[in-house]
């Protein structure tokens, strides 16, 4: 982020832009994008140019890349525990955006056309897994979920089924092997992960990612788990809707 090259393609309302970002970036880390328009007397095309000049698609992504950033030089260290409302309230507005709802959408017609439905994660992404799988089957949606990814299923099981794998970083080294066979079997994966650039974003067929700041605390990651739980109560309702039209039609 930031590197000579990038800094050398800004024009001149671009190089006033990075030269305030860069003295205020803990400020601009946690503004909108008018009120960064608003202090900085440009336009917010002129932000989402610059934006996309620093390889992210908008000023959502560009605001996560800098806070990690700013962790990176250590002017906040991981013993500080901020608030989790800037992230919950900056994932909600995105998560207004049509293309997360087309996201979302395409999700679920895939899920409502299979048999049945295998949640899998790792640590507290295990735990959204099997909350997921809870809510899906109180949905009337046939799920199950797998916190260890050695463990055998079934092959009745896997037959026409959709896995929706859960991962912060989407890099887990015991999920990707899974997902690997998975997808080897041709059998369909939804990704819900906070890195559309991971290697389990990639292999996935939808991939829905959520955007928000990656949080520790000494050794222990304590990123919001918020975003997911909505996603997966959105992507649900969404199912069953999928399956009582379909119903509905025959």
């Amino acid at each position: 982020m930031f590197t000579s090259e990038q800094i050398s393609s800004y024009n001149e309302l671009e190089l006033s832009l990075y030269n305030y970002i860069s003295q205020n970036m803990e400020k601009v880390a946690y503004m909108r994008i008018r009120e960064l328009a608003d202090e900085t007397h440009v336009s917010t095309a002129t932000i989402m140019r610059f934006c996309r000049k620093n390889q992210c698609e908008g000023f959502s992504e560009f605001k996560v890349k800098l806070k990690m950033l700013i962790s990176q030089k250590g002017k906040l260290t991981k013993q500080e525990l901020k608030s989790p409302h800037h992230a919950v309230y900056e994932f909600f507005e995105r998560s207004q955006s049509p293309e997360l709802e087309e996201k979302i959408q395409t999700a679920a017609k895939l899920i409502a056309k299979a048999s049945s439905v295998i949640f899998i994660g790792i640590g507290s992404s295990g735990i959204m897994g099997e909350y997921g799988a809870r809510f899906f089957s109180n949905l009337g949606i046939c799920s199950v979920y797998i916190k260890d990814p050695h463990y055998p299923v079934h092959i009745k099981m896997q037959k026409d089924s959709v896995t929706i794998a859960l991962s912060t970083r989407g890099e887990n080294p015991y999920v990707l092997p899974y997902l690997q066979r998975i997808k080897q079997e041709q059998n369909k994966i939804v990704a819900i992960t906070n890195n559309r650039q991971s290697t389990m974003a990639k292999i996935s067929d939808v991939n829905i990612p959520y955007y928000v700041k990656e949080e520790y605390y000494e050794s222990t990651n304590i990123t919001t788990q918020v975003p997911v739980t909505f996603l997966l109560e959105w992507l649900g309702r969404e199912v069953f809707k999928e399956m009582v039209n379909t119903e509905l039609e025959q």
